[in-house]
């Protein structure tokens, strides 16, 4: 290609690329390169609808360009278009996200290193006391986080500066001795691990907090069904059977009062909180008392199930993923110092032992093992490295010593970046999850001004209705009321969806592109390093002239024994025996033509059909696919050999499954010759080839086949991530093959599948296929049995039992459904 062809196809690919901008805010409508990418944890959230509010409230703040909530992760996304204005737009974030929900925090995660330190506190048993210190270690200069763990009796620190270190230790000191002198301040050492991702610390800690509150729930709860019980078995007179009733409900239901008294303070009406309120104090006063405590007792403990299964959900996801490194055995001198992941450099060396998790991308330059990459690609074999291989952070080091040398940074890590996807996926949400939340907001208003309706219209046009059955109906009608079944199930089955998928080697980056998968009509691969090796290889061995296949592979294997070229080292390494180098002698090698040496006294000329031209040699014309290698020994023709890019084991497999399910077209874009890409694609069973394509026509023919799909219809570009950006950007959905360690593969697409099988595409549209229709089991059951109940109960068919039922009980339900999206093992 000439400087002007070249020029000609970057102008293009330039061009191309916008697309990639413009799928991306299609995907987030108000995604920007110039803005500022924030994220919060959002501690303390525990209601899926609260958190669709805040989400459509931010949207709407001027200034802020898009903002998503990730329920699962509890995780805020911002992004901020009017930089200047960053601190006053998350001061407004965190008002608006209080005015909701006032007891969440909203916590900026930082992606910065940081030193994590543990400090044992010997002898702490005030729980007061611990506060205390924890909130004046988190004063202190260079501490960028503290937390007392008053179970463990540890003071866990982040420093932001390593160097200030000691004399944070001695300020801590200071203020122990100060707050309890008798508690002995012992530093930690050689536990130093890596700091976990703020997601999974906030994870951690709400689980225990959770826990925690759950004991306090349950005994609350036991105490109020014990008054309840004696209040129902016993008679007695009716203000004391009142009073009992009333305690067990204080005991039971005045947080849920409270908050709701809270909300609607702040202008919050429209909750789970205040429908509970308003049902079972409506209870009370026509007079049933016992429904009143017993649907709050029945509701508050169907709240604890599906906390406990939420958040069962999110650590079960969370361990699909648990694939970051605690430590690094870092090399100093002939010594050996456990030390963070984040704490080591470039160049620096690290000692994997067996067992052990290799922490960052490097170099193997001692040691041979076997490696587990099954948490990175899915792959169950181990593989083999040795001295000289590249290897990954997050595999697990089997059985040998290997000493590597680090060649990226933690933050720039394959292990790292992965993390990231994944945790950050859930930002990208799916239309079924925007639809919802658009869906809930709508949803119950009406169905509260509909109960109000139910209570007032019809004693007043319906002979002999009586004011207090009907605000039965319509109090019952309001408990049935609340979506959360469907908003916390259905990012869940999402989250759960691309947690799956990530444990079998398929990075999906957003639920938007895994519901996209879904609707694949037309998958356009690339040839070379995606359904090929990419590897040059012998496949075909010629001799002439009585002259065995051995001798003729010996005297080509010898002749290119000097060289670099990929078609010497694959003629070596099908030769597969050593080159003894004192048998080769006066080595010459010819400038586009090939080589000349002496071997054991005998000529031997190895190249293309150029120098045998200019040797006078006869030799055989060859029309094949490959690159040809003729052989002349003593200026007399022996042969030719074949070498060519060798088609995947997996690559007719996944031909045939994508058609399996219900793929309408396959096709191939390459740049190689006709006659190669024809030979593929016949062998392969695809229906279109189009052969020496540069990339923009790549592009091209793209935008030709997506005219040819449905309105609805997605089209895949199956590609390499490196070459194949622009095209990769034009598809609907971009998939990267064999993208460990590619940051050009991670970058360009939506998909990345982490190792070279083709097989692995028709894997991810059967995980988007299964997620699809857990989220619409959850759709419909949910809706269903809200419809049913709503019917039922306006009929006066229906109690608040079975009302709490539609509201809890579904939900419960809906979130263990959920959890069926992680599991991919027969996929």
């Amino acid at each position: 290609m000439n400087k002007k062809e070249i020029e000609k196809v970057n102008t293009k690919s330039n061009i191309k690329l916008v697309s990639k901008n413009i799928k991306q805010e299609n995907a987030n409508p108000k995604s920007s390169q110039n803005a500022v990418k924030k994220e919060f944890v959002l501690e303390g959230l525990g209601c899926a609808n609260c958190a669709a509010k805040m989400e459509q409230k931010l949207n709407v703040l001027d200034g802020i360009k898009s903002a998503n909530i990730s329920f699962a992760t509890k995780t805020l996304f911002l992004e901020i278009e009017e930089i200047s204005r960053t601190k006053e737009l998350i001061a407004a974030t965190t008002d608006i996200v209080q005015s909701i929900e006032g007891h969440v925090k909203v916590v900026e995660k930082q992606t910065n290193k940081v030193l994590k330190k543990e400090i044992l506190l010997e002898g702490l048993c005030c729980g007061n006391c611990a506060a205390k210190i924890e909130r004046e270690s988190n004063n202190i200069d260079g501490v960028k986080s503290a937390v007392v763990d008053f179970v463990s009796t540890k003071l866990i620190m982040e420093i932001d500066n390593p160097s200030k270190t000691n004399s944070i230790i001695e300020k801590v000191k200071e203020i122990v001795k100060r707050i309890e002198p008798d508690v002995k301040v012992i530093e930690i050492q050689n536990t130093n691990k890596a700091s976990k991702d703020q997601t999974h610390e906030h994870d951690h800690d709400h689980g225990h907090e959770h826990g925690e509150s759950n004991k306090t729930e349950i005994i609350k709860l036991a105490t109020g069904a014990a008054i309840f019980a004696v209040a129902t078995a016993m008679k007695l007179p009716n203000y004391l059977e009142l009073i009992l009733y009333l305690i067990s409900y204080i005991i039971v239901g005045g947080e849920v009062v409270l908050r709701a008294l809270k909300n609607i303070s702040r202008g919050q009406v429209f909750d789970e909180n205040f429908l509970m309120s308003i049902a079972t104090i409506g209870a009370f006063t026509i007079g049933n008392y016992p429904e009143g405590v017993a649907v709050m007792l029945f509701y508050q403990l169907g709240e604890i199930f599906q906390g406990i299964a939420v958040n069962r959900s999110r650590k079960s996801i969370s361990a699909l993923m648990d694939i970051r490194p605690d430590f690094a055995n870092l090399k100093a001198g002939d010594e050996l110092k456990k030390v963070s992941p984040e704490e080591v450099s470039i160049g620096d060396i690290i000692v994997v032992k067996p067992g052990e998790k290799v922490p960052l991308d490097g170099k193997v330059i001692e040691g041979n093992s076997m490696v587990d990459t099954s948490a990175l690609t899915g792959e169950s074999v181990p593989r083999e490295v040795g001295a000289g291989d590249s290897i990954l952070g997050g595999v697990i080091n089997k059985n040998g010593l290997l000493t590597i040398e680090v060649e990226k940074e933690f933050g720039d890590s394959t292990v790292a970046k992965i993390l990231d996807l994944v945790q950050n996926a859930s930002s990208k949400k799916a239309p079924t999850e925007n639809f919802i939340t658009k869906f809930a907001r709508y949803y119950t208003p009406i169905v509260v001004f509909s109960a109000v309706a139910l209570a007032v219209i019809p004693p007043l046009v319906i002979d002999g209705a009586t004011f207090s059955e009907w605000l039965y109906r319509a109090l019952a009608f309001l408990v049935v009321s609340c979506p959360c079944a469907l908003v916390v199930s259905i990012p869940l089955g999402f989250f759960g969806g691309i947690g799956g998928a990530s444990k079998n080697g398929i990075l999906v980056k957003g639920g938007n592109y895994l519901e996209a998968l879904n609707d694949v009509e037309v998958v356009v691969f690339d040839k070379t390093g995606t359904l090929t090796k990419g590897v040059f290889k012998v496949t075909e061995v010629k001799p002439q002239n009585n002259i065995s296949e051995d001798e003729l592979i010996a005297y080509a294997a010898y002749a290119e024994s000097y060289s670099n070229h990929p078609i010497a080292t694959s003629i070596l390494k099908a030769y597969g025996k050593e080159i003894v180098k004192d048998a080769v002698e006066n080595y010459e090698e010819i400038s586009g033509h090939g080589v000349k040496v002496i071997i054991e006294g005998r000529e031997v000329l190895a190249g293309n059909y150029k120098l045998m031209n200019k040797e006078n040699i006869a030799y055989s014309q060859v029309e094949t696919i490959g690159t040809v290698v003729h052989v002349a020994v003593d200026k007399e023709y022996a042969g030719f050999i074949v070498i060519s890019d060798e088609v995947k084991e997996d690559s007719a497999k996944a031909i045939k499954a994508l058609k399996a399910i219900g793929v309408k077209k396959t096709v191939m874009l390459t740049g190689d010759n006709k006659t190669v890409g024809t030979k593929v694609a016949n062998q392969l069973g695809l229906d279109e080839v189009h052969s020496e394509l540069l990339p923009d026509q790549k592009v091209e023919k793209v935008e030709l086949l997506d005219k040819e799909k449905s309105p609805k219809g997605k089209l895949i570009f199956v590609g390499d991530g490196i070459n194949d950006a622009p095209v990769l950007a034009r598809a609907d959905i971009g998939i990267a093959m064999g993208g460990v360690g590619s940051d050009a593969a991670i970058e360009a697409a939506d998909v990345v599948i982490m190792t070279d099988e083709p097989s692995k595409i028709a894997s991810a549209i059967k995980i988007a296929k299964k997620t699809r229709t857990i989220v619409m089991q959850n759709i419909i059951f949910a809706l269903g049995i809200k419809v049913i109940l709503l019917v039922l109960v306006a009929l006066g068919l229906g109690t608040m039992w079975e009302a709490v039922f539609g509201d809890v009980g579904v939900t419960l339900l809906a979130v263990l459904n959920s959890m069926r999206a992680m599991k991919t093992e027969n996929i």
